[in-house]
Order: C-alpha cells, then sequence, then structure tokens
C-alpha cells in the first residue's frame, strides 16, 4: 500500500509538471501563429496509450514515461523528422519565424516551471505558515553515527558554530550545508574545533549505505517491551524516561547506551521519569548489553520536553508572495550547488545520482497534501534548472543556439542541428541508464 500511494504521488506530481512544461512551449508557438503537430504526456514510442486530434493538433499519453514533448512545426526536436525539414519552409512554421520568437517559444517550458514552483511556495506560506526549529535551542550538540562524518572530525556532541564562516539558524540549513560546505566550527568540551571537510564527501556519502548526518540527541523514551525482555514485569510503562543509571545521570540515550553494554549479564539500578515524578527501580541487562525495551521519540516529544524549540509563524497573502519567493530562491540556490558538485569530478558527488526510484522516495508513504505540493515544487525547480542545461536536446541547448544565432547572425545548418541533437539524445540516454542503474544497484545493495 506504501508503495502504491508512494507512485500515484510520483506520477500525478510529474504528469502535472509535464503538461504545464509543454504548455510553455505551446501557448508561445500558437501566440506566434505556428502550427503545433502534436501535444504529449509522455513518449509515444511506436504507439500511445490515448490520442484525439483536435484542430491543427493531436493529444495523447504515450507509454513511456521519461517525460513529454510538443512537435512544432519546422523545428529539429525529439521526432528527428527529416522528411518535413527537407521541403521548403512555411509562414507558419518554426523556422520560419524570428529569432527572438523562437527563444520565448524554447524559454517558455522552463520559464512555467519556475512560475509553478513560486506559486506552490507561496501557496503553501499562506495554507500552512511556516515551521522551523532554531539551532540556538539545541543546545548539547547532535548524535554523529555515521563513520564518514566520525572520519571528518565529528563527534556526538558536537554543537556546530559556524559552516564556512557563517551562522545558521534553522536545522533546516544545517541540515542542507553538507552540500557544498568545506568548513565547521565546532565547540566541543569548551574548546573550538575547525574541520574540514574531505573533498569527495558527496561521493563518499552517496556510496554508503548510512545517510544520517546531524541528528537530534534523543531522551530513552520507553513506547513498549519486548516479551522476551528480562524485564517485561516490572512495571514499565509507556513514555517513561530512563534518567539515570547506577548514579550517572542520564539526559540523552547515546549516554545510555555504552553503559548499558558495559554492564551486560548484570543488574543495575536505574531512576525512570514519570508524569514528573522519579522512580527507582532494580532492572536487568541482557548478553546483548540491551534492556528489552523499544524506545523512540517525536518532535513534539523533544519540544515538549524542552530539548529544542520550533519557531511557527503565519502569514497573510501579502507576506506569502515574499515569503514564497524566498523559499523559491533558497531552493534554486541549493540545487545549483547540488549540480556544482555533481559535474565537479573530485567531489564525488555524481555517484549518488538518482533515477525514478530516488524521485519516488522523495514522497512520504501516506498522502500529505502539504508534502506533496512541496515536492511538486522542488521537482518543478529540478525539471527547470535540468532544461537549462547547454545539452543539445534540451531547451538549454535550443536556446543556446538561438543566442549564437543573435549574436552571430548566422544559423546554424540543419544538418549541423540534427548531429547535434543525435548527440544530445545519446547524453540524456545515457544519464538516464546512469541514474536508474545507480538506483537499481543500491536497491540490491539494500537488499542484501
Amino acid at each position: 500500500m506504501e508503495i502504491f500511494i508512494k507512485v500515484s504521488q510520483f506520477i500525478l506530481s510529474l504528469s502535472l509538471i509535464i503538461v504545464l512544461h509543454e504548455f510553455g512551449h505551446y501557448w508561445p508557438a500558437k501566440y506566434f501563429k505556428i502550427k503545433v503537430e502534436k501535444f504529449y504526456l509522455f513518449f509515444d514510442v511506436n504507439f500511445s496509450l490515448f490520442k484525439k486530434k483536435i484542430g491543427d493538433t493531436e493529444w495523447g499519453i504515450g507509454w513511456l514515461p521519461l517525460g513529454g514533448y510538443v512537435k512544432i512545426a519546422g523545428m529539429i526536436d525529439e521526432s528527428m523528422d527529416k522528411e518535413q525539414m527537407a521541403k521548403p519552409a512555411q509562414p507558419w512554421e518554426f523556422r520560419s519565424k524570428p529569432t527572438w520568437q523562437r527563444l520565448i517559444i524554447m524559454l517558455g517550458g522552463v520559464t512555467v516551471n519556475f512560475i509553478l514552483a513560486i506559486v506552490i511556495y507561496i501557496g503553501l506560506a499562506y495554507s500552512y505558515g511556516s515551521s522551523s526549529i532554531s539551532l540556538d535551542s539545541i543546545q548539547d550538540g547532535y548524535v554523529i553515527d555515521n563513520p564518514i562524518l566520525l572520519d571528518a572530525g565529528f563527534k556526538t556532541g558536537d554543537k556546530i558554530l559556524t559552516v564556512d564562516g557563517n551562522k545558521l539558524s534553522t536545522y533546516s540549513e544545517l541540515r542542507k550545508s553538507i552540500i557544498g560546505s568545506s568548513n565547521y566550527q565546532v565547540e566541543r568540551d569548551g574548546q573550538i574545533i575547525d574541520i574540514v571537510m574531505p573533498v569527495d564527501l558527496l561521493g563518499q556519502l552517496s556510496s554508503s549505505n548510512n545517510i544520517t548526518s546531524f541528528e537530534f540527541r534523543r531522551p530513552f523514551i520507553i513506547q513498549g517491551v519486548s516479551e522476551e525482555s528480562l524485564n517485561k514485569d516490572y512495571d514499565i510503562q509507556q513514555g517513561d524516561i530512563i534518567v539515570s543509571l547506577n548514579g550517572n545521570e542520564i539526559k540523552y540515550q547515546d549516554q545510555l547506551l555504552p553503559l548499558l553494554v558495559e554492564n551486560r549479564n548484570r543488574t543495575i539500578d536505574v531512576e525512570i521519569l514519570r508524569d514528573s515524578f522519579r522512580i527507582k527501580k532494580t532492572l536487568n541487562v541482557n548478553e546483548d548489553g540491551k534492556l528489552g525495551f523499544f524506545s523512540s521519540s517525536s518532535v513534539k516529544d523533544l519540544v515538549d520536553l524542552g530539548y529544542l524549540e520550533v519557531v511557527i509563524n503565519d502569514y497573510s497573502f501579502i507576506e506569502s508572495i515574499g515569503v514564497g519567493t524566498s523559499n523559491f530562491i533558497s531552493f534554486m540556490d541549493f540545487y545549483f550547488d547540488q549540480l556544482v558538485a555533481i559535474f565537479n569530478p573530485s567531489t564525488g558527488a555524481y555517484k549518488g545520482l538518482g533515477g525514478f526510484i530516488a524521485i519516488g522516495n522523495i514522497f512520504p508513504a501516506t498522502w500529505d497534501w502539504q508534502s506533496f505540493w512541496g515536492t511538486t515544487a522542488l521537482l518543478s525547480v529540478m525539471l527547470g534548472v535540468l532544461n537549462l542545461l547547454p545539452i543539445p536536446a534540451l531547451d538549454g541547448g535550443h536556446a543556446m543556439f538561438l543566442v549564437y544565432e543573435m549574436i552571430s547572425g548566422r544559423k546554424p545548418s540543419d544538418k549541423f542541428m540534427e548531429r547535434v541533437q543525435l548527440i544530445g539524445f545519446i547524453i540524456l540516454l545515457t544519464l538516464v541508464i546512469y541514474a536508474n542503474g545507480n538506483d537499481i544497484y543500491k536497491l540490491f545493495n539494500f537488499i542484501s
């Protein structure tokens, strides 16, 4: 059921983004009186799932979910229609129009993608407001158990002071900082320590099964007792918090677990916090250094216990415009940093390039409209930015040659455009195969 919900959200989101992107090409083409022969969601290689001719345009749904397209008359595109291009140019064709009109048509798709993302961000700010976890409220640092970050020099309990010389204010900023940041200043046991990140950090993280970074330090809140536990008859209740072990005050789970290992096959004296009262108990630690309790805590638990603070803001519609636009710009910066890292071989970030499985896993396992629209905005930005890359067959590649034509006054030949279009397809196909191959490799790695 969870997979079905994820796939449903993925298909709905992708379909919306692709259709609006292609309308970004369709609308200006029709405005400039250019014939649009096809408008397709997904690719109709050899056959289509649905098609209907309305006016000059065939509207349809293909079977190959790798994107979508509009076939504009007189343009060298995905169709590679050499027969049409061999005929004399007609006034209703793309190639007959001024360069500036053709450029507007080519950039129409990414423009709509960015507008869609801004509109969604504004709507989310107005409908749901915003919430952020203040870094200043996190007093005792973070749990670091990722071997890669440990090797870089981090330790559990480190307080992050600055990242590349800048003081961050929210937890989400800290999480994002792992992309592209090179220097962290931390406080550890009263000392200031500089940690320089390895150049290939992203490559190491991409190849690792451990995806944790700066995690919350959490109290040991008991949620249940195993039937095999040596302590199952010791009046342990859901919500009990272990706050002391053999006279040692315990605030966090990461402090408790090593002490349990040290006391394997022994009895221990603990204090449990229950409804603001401390209760003393003697418990048994098994041979694995465990009590046989299930423990977990939510962000709400951490807020209620005073471990951190969540700042919640509501916005008027006018305020939402500024907040939504700011969120759009922030994610654009973040995503550009990711792309720069991916195209820099020394970072190894290309190892983390993902395909459909990775994108599908962005969606939650339960249907949540706030999360759905937030993810759709992210994907719309990603699609827009990727389409701007100067790769032939992408909108950015077409725009690059149109700008060249405007500057030089010379139009590349149709033969040249056909060749670079083919090269572009090969590049894109290679990237698609690599990204989805990466997904499959990681999936099998995870299963094994």
